[in-house]
């Protein structure tokens, strides 16, 4: 029985007060699903639950135990001949595999594991009980308690354990699970998308006669409350007074769990369906949201009523519900839903033996976008990943992408993310707080439950997030995943942390609608510095006329609408303009990017999206590189050289710092991970340097395509930074003579223009709000912060 369950039944229970004036009676316990129930009663009783339609069984009270009637109250003792035959086979099993079960660790969890596959291949107990595979999905309770039963008289338990299924086959998917699987016994896979709290369900409980005293133990069904209609000992007795803390009172914890079909397996445009999942015993606290369940139990019905308050007139809907046999969960695998094949192994093998392997992923990677190959591989190296090590150091490494409308950003995210093993795709414009971290919810009982959200779901995966510049106020949420991997939540006297283990693919478009070079990447999207120093690599993407680009550009997509033949001839003719492409590059980048683009006259085979799934997933999986001595070098020699020559220039903050090395180091062990190897060499150094210093290139270019490395990624350029300090010079002498500090913006302005100081000021003004020289005191209205 739950907690609280007077409250759940207080529609029956005051019922049955005001006609009786005690605690029952056998005339007004039609409420309490007795064998007497009918019309209304019936209905109202089973407002919260399913009626059990049987007469209330009795427990008997004996000071020496019975072991048949623990398991098997309502059963003759002794049990058939077909039953004895059954627990004779599986008590010789269990005498033949005796080191199977450890007696220290049932006595501590009262409960077996038991893997029902060994049972199949087990040529003596298949022989002698041949329908058992038929018994455990048809009867699944009947077959359980035998097999319970077997093992606490062979084994000689103290209390009464529990049988937990194992490897039980096959899985059916959660869009299956229909009423036709109603008292079967079922394994279905889902993701976790909600925990209740732990409360107690009662098993049976003890009532006492007020004619004669005597107690007597009554079985409460699936929790619900069930009292005697007739005293056994004086055969007069009709008043029952419930016994919560007597001994004969069984309960036992109980929490449910909602689990959600995995969004790869679900249909495109339909809400994912969703299931409860009922825990007891030692299940509970097993699950936590975003895990991955496999959960074997019988499928159960509870009654709801929806239009009236007490029942009468409401609609009578059933829901299915799985109460839960045995779960695992699969929380330490990045991509827990997929498993490989012969075939699949064949297939990774004839990828890994290519020739370019690094080459093949990327152009498999979303062949219908053109280009773009050097920020194809930023996300294939993030979709892979870098090696976990103890010290719990974040190795995931997150990718931003920033450009102008129209260039296949979100195409490319949403490529990533069916790609991923595990992946997570939202848009920021519709998400908020709670829907990218996690939720707090209240239960029908007023518990708080924990929802799940986008960051938690994606834990050992990718989470996408598309328009990033669009959710302004919820950058604050995405922090602490990045970094610390765990999303936190504190409120109504909840604190608790969740695993938020997840590479994070974004996708921005600037805050003006296209990109200014002149600009920095923090001021042309107004995002928070913090959040920007967390991506390893930053890509920006322009749109600029260039009649060849435009040229191949338009036979691509030309070409996809034409047939395969077509469209090979002209990927072919595309292919010899290629080269020009990109332009003002370091001479590394230019290695890679001639790596990595189609030679004239190639025709390359790409991937299918499920195959290329697989091998992420596979090396994932079971590829842990680490760095070796020539890539370390490599790896330090590239940070010191950086810091080295941006010393000379200026003092105002690095471009790279400890931060950025440790994203190097990352990417390197994912490269080595995408050909498959167990340690990084110096040509995976050389490529991830060439596509970080591609990143730096992006970053760190003005307008007139000069690299300066003093233009920091989180700060202003050189030119708005001189710009900011002989304003706030000219401001700090103003305030100086006026005494004040509170300016207007059109003040402002005019001190902008007597000063002379060349560019926009109204630009000029919101680079100073957002670097905090400038606080916004009201409309229009500035105070000076930095003097």
């Amino acid at each position: 029985m739950r907690r609280g369950w007077r409250g759940r039944y207080r529609n029956n229970w005051n019922r049955s007060n005001k006609s009786n004036n005690g605690p029952c009676r056998s005339d007004g316990s039609r409420s309490f699903n007795t064998s007497t129930l009918s019309g209304s009663g019936a209905s109202t009783s089973a407002s919260s639950r399913a009626p059990a339609n049987q007469a209330p069984i009795i427990i008997p009270i004996n000071s020496d135990k019975n072991v048949w009637k623990l398991y098997f109250p309502t059963e003759g003792d002794p049990p058939n001949t077909d039953v004895k035959e059954n627990i004779k086979t599986f008590k010789s099993y269990i005498e033949k595999n005796r080191s199977l079960f450890d007696l220290e660790k049932i006595d501590q969890n009262r409960s077996v594991s038991l893997d029902v596959q060994a049972l199949f291949s087990d040529e003596e107990f298949k022989n002698k009980w041949s329908t058992f595979q038929t018994d455990l999905f048809e009867k699944p309770d009947t077959t359980l308690r035998i097999l319970e039963f077997s093992l606490h008289e062979t084994l000689k338990c103290e209390y009464r354990i529990r049988v937990r299924i194992l490897n039980h086959e096959p899985v059916i998917a959660i869009a299956n699970l229909k009423v036709n699987y109603f008292g079967k016994l079922v394994t279905i896979k889902g993701t976790v998308i909600r925990i209740g709290s732990v409360g107690l369900i009662c098993n049976s409980m003890a009532f006492e006669c007020s004619s004669c005293q005597s107690v007597q133990a009554v079985m409460q069904p699936q929790g619900l409350f069930t009292a005697p209609n007739l005293c056994q000992s004086c055969k007069s007795g009709h008043k029952f007074e419930p016994l919560l803390s007597s001994p004969f009172t069984n309960t036992m914890d109980w929490q449910v769990a909602k689990i959600q079909e995995i969004q790869s397996q679900s249909l495109s445009g339909t809400i994912p369906r969703t299931v409860e999942i009922e825990l007891q015993g030692d299940l509970v606290g097993t699950a936590c949201p975003g895990d991955v369940l496999s959960v074997t139990g019988i499928v159960q019905v509870r009654g709801e009523s929806k239009g009236g308050e007490d029942g009468r007139r409401a609609a009578r809907l059933l829901q299915l519900y799985v109460e839960a046999v045995s779960i695992h969960s699969q929380r330490n695998l990045s991509n827990p839903t997929l498993s490989f094949t012969l075939k699949d192994y064949y297939a990774i093998q004839e990828i890994h033996a290519s020739e370019d392997v690094f080459r093949l992923l990327v152009h498999s990677l979303c062949p219908s976008i053109f280009g773009h190959d050097a920020v194809k591989a930023g996300l294939i190296l993030g979709l892979m990943g870098g090696t976990e090590t103890d010290s719990g150091a974040r190795c995931n490494p997150h990718v931003l992408v920033v450009g102008d409308p129209g260039l296949g950003k979100s195409q490319l995210l949403q490529a990533a993310a069916h790609a991923a093993p595990r992946g997570v795709y939202v848009c920021g414009a519709s998400a908020s707080a709670g829907g990218l971290t996690v939720a707090l919810g209240r239960e029908a009982g007023g518990d708080f439950a924990l929802e799940a959200g986008a960051l938690v779901l994606a834990d050992r995966g990718v989470c996408c997030v598309d328009e990033l510049d669009k959710m302004t106020a919820h950058h604050s949420s995405l922090l602490e995943a990045m970094e610390q991997r765990r999303v936190s939540v504190a409120k109504g006297g909840v604190v608790c942390s969740l695993a938020a283990r997840a590479t994070v693919l974004a996708a921005a478009n600037p805050a003006a609608g296209s990109y200014n070079r002149s600009k920095t990447v923090a001021e042309n999207l107004k995002l928070n510095s913090a959040l920007l120093s967390r991506f390893d690599l930053v890509f920006i993407l322009l749109d600029q006329p260039d009649e060849k680009i435009d040229a191949m550009l338009s036979e691509h997509v030309l070409a996809l609408h034409s047939g395969s033949n077509n469209k090979r001839k002209a990927g072919t003719h595309s292919s010899k303009n290629n080269a020009d492409i990109e332009s003002s590059r370091t001479d590394d980048d230019i290695s890679l990017s001639k790596r990595l683009r189609l030679k004239p006259g190639e025709v390359i085979d790409t991937l299918p999206l499920v195959l290329l799934r697989k091998y992420i997933a596979y090396a994932r999986r079971y590829v842990h590189p680490k760095l070796s001595a020539e890539a370390a070098n490599l790896l330090r020699n590239f940070y010191l050289e950086v810091r080295q020559n941006h010393q000379g220039v200026c003092n105002d903050g690095a471009p790279i710092t400890t931060r950025q090395l440790e994203a190097c180091i990352r990417l390197t062990q994912a490269r080595a991970r995408v050909d498959l190897r167990e340690e990084a060499t110096a040509r995976d150094a050389n490529d991830v340097i060439s596509l970080v210093k591609h990143s730096l290139v992006d970053t760190f270019s003005d307008e007139f395509g000069n690299i300066q490395l003093s233009r920091s990624i989180n700060g202003s350029g050189v030119s708005s930074r001189s710009k900011v300090k002989k304003f706030l010079e000219i401001l700090g002498r103003r305030s100086h003579q006026l005494g004040k500090d509170v300016f207007t913006r059109q003040e402002l302005k005019d001190i902008h223009k007597s000063a002379g100081i060349a560019g926009d000021p109204n630009d000029l003004i919101e680079a100073m709000h957002i670097h905090s020289y400038l606080l916004l005191k009201g409309s229009n209205t500035y105070q000076l912060i930095a003097m």
